[in-house]
């Protein structure tokens, strides 16, 4: 029994995936983060827009 708990803390094989999960988690919270904040921009950049070009119809009548 104790051999078996030794040889249980001293095995790494599944060290390697767990870090590559804990890297993909973090790159997609980075991304969701960016998407949010940019999709905001865009969407405050339209309103903009869209407020310049009626603005500009409704002074040249």
């Amino acid at each position: 029994m104790k051999n078996l708990i030794i040889r249980f803390l001293k095995e790494e094989d599944g060290q390697d995936l767990v870090e590559y999960a804990l890297i993909v988690a973090a790159v997609g919270l980075a991304l969701i983060t960016t998407v949010n904040q940019l999709s905001a921009g865009i969407v405050s950049l339209y309103s903009s827009i869209t407020g310049d070009l009626s603005s500009i119809g409704a002074t040249a009548q």
